[in-house]
């Protein structure tokens, strides 16, 4: 299986639903801009929210195992995919690409 490497490109803070709608919380997302993750045999990499996990995982999985061309021809490299985390008020961008063969 291939490795894939996953990186937090951008959040969006939207306040205006989250004073409509979310009850206030102590903790939210730990994700910082710029952080790298590393997944191997499509497993998820120790630390990653498990949350937003839900939303790459099936990318990862069939970038491990060497599919990709997502909804023909969506991204340039055709072995990487742009997924948001499904926090609807904060979301996080992530770019998942493969960067090695096993």
């Amino acid at each position: 299986m291939k490795k894939v490497r996953i990186t937090a490109l951008r959040q969006t803070v939207y306040a205006d639903l989250m004073a409509q709608y979310e009850n206030p919380i102590q903790h939210t997302c730990d994700v910082q801009i710029g952080q790298v993750w590393i997944s191997e045999g499509g497993q998820r990499p120790e630390g990653f929210c498990p949350s937003a996990w839900d939303s790459l995982s099936p990318f990862v999985t069939a970038l491990a195992r060497g599919e990709g061309n997502f909804y023909d021809g969506w991204m340039k490299d055709p072995y990487s995919a742009m997924i948001s985390c499904n926090d609807g008020f904060r979301p996080v961008s992530f770019y998942v690409e493969v960067i090695e063969d096993n």
